[in-house]
């Protein structure tokens, strides 16, 4: 169990807890009870937060939270006797993409902000795939891929998080919707081309999807929405996959990415809820598992190749319940997820510091 310094006893079952998820479609918000589950309703705020020289935008952030919070509040019905005065929230936990890397103004102002706004008594900052991690494992060990436009494996053993890729469009991101739709891409143009290793049937896609094929280059290239343009061809890849042994190849090494870096990540020794050779499950969260068999019949073949014994499991909830299961644990007092100073920030009751008590590694698992 994690309990920062200074962290007040727990909540009680009845008490209100806030979960939220700030991501590239805008920022969403769970209301729930500490000690039952589920969220008791939820709001959109459908602008992204802004991101500035200084990182994330804290004040933009607190714009839109704040009057979503009161709404779901007010909308609540009051707690029963013996529990918290309406319109108290005993913790609160944010995911949001870009935290780890962009999150110093959100870690330095937004603890003492939420205090005085809304009584807020214990606080968790996350990065986007802690909170991903939550709602498709829990707190148990293991490992989530993230995929949509990207791709990213963290996995955890309860004491330290484990990285692998998640390093953009032109760097990594291998086996993610973009790299699937600039393969695509490139075995259309091969066909166009007549070159080896073309594919006609997405050639035809091509031309459906955008126009003639030389006219792509002009389209794809002025854009600074490049890596969603190329992932919005990854479902014509998976819809040729089964008739086009192109298609059905690309797939094929974009599962062999996919689980290269699963297995990077996935704890595989003992340790914390572990017996002794266990192997962590295996969650799958995202858009990009939307594509189905074509995509998770390879997935589950180099997966039992690469992590025999793993369990590979549908994500049980998605960021947004990850981020209320953080903040209903916290409620409790129990935190099981390793504290990071970027990836899982919980400050002490006053925000102004916390226990650093795990590291990320973005070397693979030897052990």
């Amino acid at each position: 169990m994690t309990r920062p310094p200074g962290t007040p006893d727990a909540a009680g079952p009845a008490a209100y807890v806030l979960g939220v998820d700030s991501g590239g479609s805008g920022l969403r918000v769970a209301l729930g009870r500490a000690g039952l589950p589920g969220p008791d309703a939820t709001t959109l705020c459908a602008e992204p937060v802004r991101t500035g020289p200084g990182g994330i935008d804290a004040g933009h952030l607190l714009d839109q939270l704040l009057p979503a919070a009161r709404e779901l509040l007010d909308r609540a019905a009051g707690p029963p006797a013996g529990g918290p005065p309406a319109g108290e929230v005993a913790a609160l936990a944010i995911g949001a993409a870009g935290m780890a890397t962009l999150g110093d103004r959100l870690r330095s102002e937004l603890p003492g902000a939420l205090a005085d706004a809304l009584g807020v008594r214990r606080l968790a900052l996350a990065a986007d795939a802690v909170t991903a991690y939550a709602g498709a494992v829990g707190q148990r060990p293991g490992a989530v891929v993230a995929g949509g436009t990207g791709m990213i494996a963290l996995g955890t053993d309860l004491m330290e998080w484990h990285r692998a890729d998640g390093w953009g469009h032109l760097l990594g991101d291998s086996g993610g919707g973009a790299w699937i739709g600039r393969a695509g891409l490139d075995a259309a143009m091969r066909a166009h081309d007549g070159r080896r290793g073309g594919s006609p049937a997405l050639l035809d896609r091509v031309r459906a999807v955008f126009g003639p094929a030389e006219a792509l280059p002009g389209l794809l290239y002025p854009r600074s929405d490049r890596p969603a343009v190329l992932a919005s061809f990854a479902p014509e890849v998976a819809a040729c996959a089964g008739a086009d042994p192109v298609a059905a190849g690309i797939l094929r090494q974009a599962a062999g990415h996919i689980a290269e870096a699963a297995a990077a990540v996935c704890p595989t020794s003992a340790g914390p809820g572990f017996e002794d050779g266990e192997v962590g499950e295996v969650g799958l969260t995202g858009g990009l598992f939307k594509m189905g068999e074509p995509l998770i019949a390879p997935l589950r073949e180099e997966l039992a190749r690469l992590l025999p014994g793993a369990r590979v499991i549908p994500a049980a909830g998605d960021p947004l319940t990850g981020a209320l299961r953080i903040a209903q644990a916290l409620a409790a007092g129990d935190l099981r997820l390793p504290l990071h100073p970027t990836m899982l920030f919980v400050p002490q009751e006053s925000g102004s510091g916390s226990r650093d008590a795990s590291s990320v590694r973005d070397e693979p698992r030897t052990g």
